[in-house]
């Protein structure tokens, strides 16, 4: 059993009530990358951040007094703030002419400079985006991408050393805080496995340094990125807690990217080596994450990303939504997860078994329990209730009334699917009790439900066909060619593709548990690819077009003849 606070900062990135027209309170610690590209879903989701690349390269192409507002919009940041939306800007890509190294990857030029001055071009960047990002409602910048990925290996962003990304670090935070009182400083996402060593040797150095503890370290924010395996979200976690907190350091952590991505997507398949993954595992996946990077302590988990865009064909593919604005499983998956997480507080519980997780998260008035078995046999689980009934929801948001036996729900749990190994659980289940516990009671009521019994129970998989989202059923085999709808243009600078007319399926801004029910996807002809019948219709007109048309050719040439003829017999 675990108990975790929060050490959320977030007084200085925007407060609810700040922003206008707000549709309902959203929940800061429930994050989609690059929300502007789908405003409506991300409304809709209740999505409490995103990121935004602001890509120096492109801001300030050929020189200093270069400043090209066109690269991020400001219209996305209007209705980021319209939806007391939090935006997190990505600071990263050196332009060539500020590097005596490599373009984008290359170390900034005059970095060790004092940051006023004025050759230090980095801290000139940072006092430029700061002072007109500011006041547009911008104060959270995670600075540079992956800096452990080493040059020559696919990610690769940063070309300096551990030193030199401190140094940077240094003067973007140094320059933020003097410029924008308000700016909250997130570090670089850390990938882990590129380099299980780099965030020790960061920590080894910066805490070296005789000025980095009375500057708060340089950096407000830990920014994780985890994917595919869904229990290292929990071990990372942890592990990177207990590092920091080694070296004196105790700060928020968010994990600023995870996802499992649907490779086996028939409307948009992936060929990829390893991690095969289909549509239900990556909603599954998103489920788990959530509930084991909260438990572990993380402060706030955004999806990578909401939607794919500017894909080549057969492009690596993580969106929860299509190129084409269809939603993917993983949508429903989301939306059924912040609907009922939303607002949590308190300690989070978690059993840890051998064959079977078991999450307990607390609300004003529910308890809400999130079981999955962790391998491929399916499971029969016996978990004190609560009260006199509960409702058990799937991903989807399907929802169905359980009544206790003997004090106890019996809860049928899948088995997940597996190959070499189980990465990702069986699909989650959520206990959901109109139950309000109170902290002094919580362990007493607690120690009980999370010792469930188990029974194993031997499960047969079935062959797994997958299976879109939509309401049209593909009769056709599909392919990886998006539909006519949407034809991305590989551009510099991120251009934004207009709203889609499709609207989708309008949910109340407070859901009550009770009313996820299931539903069908919204669909419109404007976002989906076109169904066989359609095609085969449109066949069918052009082959009578053609019949028609052939016979007015032979009625033309029959006539010809006859003329032919009997002009011969008046000559």
């Amino acid at each position: 059993m675990l108990v975790h606070g929060s050490r959320l900062p977030l007084a200085q990135a925007g407060q609810p009530g700040e922003a206008t027209a707000v549709p309902r309170v959203v929940d800061k610690r429930f994050g989609a990358i690059e929300s502007f590209w789908a405003p409506q879903e991300a409304a809709e989701l209740g999505v409490g951040w995103e990121r935004i690349l602001f890509y120096w390269n492109e801001i300030q192409p050929t020189g200093p007094d270069d400043w090209n507002t066109l690269h991020v919009l400001e219209e996305w940041l209007v209705e980021a703030e319209s939806q007391d939306r939090i935006v997190l800007g990505l600071l990263k890509n050196t332009p060539d002419w500020a590097t005596d190294g490599a373009p984008y990857s290359g170390v900034p030029r005059g970095l060790y400079l004092p940051i006023d001055d004025p050759e230090n071009l980095w801290a000139n960047y940072i006092r430029r985006v700061v002072e007109y990002y500011g006041p547009r409602g911008v104060h959270n910048w995670v600075i540079w991408n992956e800096p452990e990925i080493k040059e020559g290996i696919y990610g690769h962003e940063f070309a300096g050393d551990v030193e030199d990304y401190i140094r940077l670090l240094q003067v973007a935070y140094l320059v933020a805080k003097e410029y924008d009182p308000q700016s909250v400083i997130h570090l670089a996402g850390y990938s882990y496995w590129h380099d299980p060593e780099y965030l020790t040797q960061f920590f080894e150095t910066l805490t070296a340094m005789p000025d980095a503890a009375e500057s708060n370290y340089f950096f407000d924010v830990l920014s994780l990125h985890i994917y595919f395996r869904v229990e290292t979200v929990w071990d990372l976690v942890r592990q990177v807690d207990d590092l920091q907190n080694s070296f004196g350091i105790d700060k928020p952590i968010w994990i600023n990217e995870t996802n499992a991505a649907p490779n086996l997507d028939p409307w948009w398949p992936v060929v990829r080596p390893m991690f095969q993954v289909d549509l239900d595992q990556q909603a599954w996946y998103l489920v788990q994450a959530y509930a084991l990077g909260f438990a572990a302590g993380a402060d706030s988990i955004g999806v990578y990303k909401l939607i794919d865009i500017l894909l080549p064909e057969g492009g690596e593919s993580f969106g929860i939504l299509r190129p084409d604005y269809s939603r993917r499983p993983a949508y429903l998956a989301y939306l059924t997860t912040i609907k009922l997480l939303e607002g949590f507080s308190g300690p989070i519980d978690i059993q840890r078994a051998d064959d079977f997780f078991i999450v307990t998260f607390r609300k004003d008035d529910q308890t809400i329990r999130i079981l999955w078995s962790r391998k491929d046999n399916a499971l029969s689980l016996q978990i004190p209730a609560l009260a006199g009934s509960a409702q058990l929801i799937d991903y989807s948001g399907k929802s169905e009334i359980v009544s206790p036996e003997d004090g106890m729900y019996q809860i049928a749990l899948g088995g997940a699917r597996c190959e070499d190994a189980c990465d990702i659980g069986g699909p989650p289940l959520f206990l959901v009790e109109n139950v309000a516990l109170t902290e002094s009671s919580d362990l007493e009521v607690q120690a009980t439900p999370v010792r469930a019994t188990l029974t194993a129970t031997p499960q047969v998989i079935p062959t797994f066909t997958p299976w879109p989202t939509n309401t049209a059923t593909p009769t056709e085999t599909p392919t990886a060619t998006p539909t006519a709808t949407f034809t991305p243009t590989a551009t510099a600078t991120n251009t934004p593709k207009p709203t889609p007319t499709a609207t989708s399926t309008s949910i109340p801004t407070s859901l009550a548990v009770s009313e996820i029910v299931p539903t069908a996807v919204a669909t419109s002809s404007d976002s989906n690819p076109v169904p066989s019948s359609s095609i085969s219709g449109l066949a069918g007109n052009l082959n009578s077009f053609w019949v028609f048309a052939a016979a007015v050719v032979v009625a033309i040439g029959l006539i010809m003849l006859l003329l032919r003829g009997r002009n011969s017999k008046s000559e």
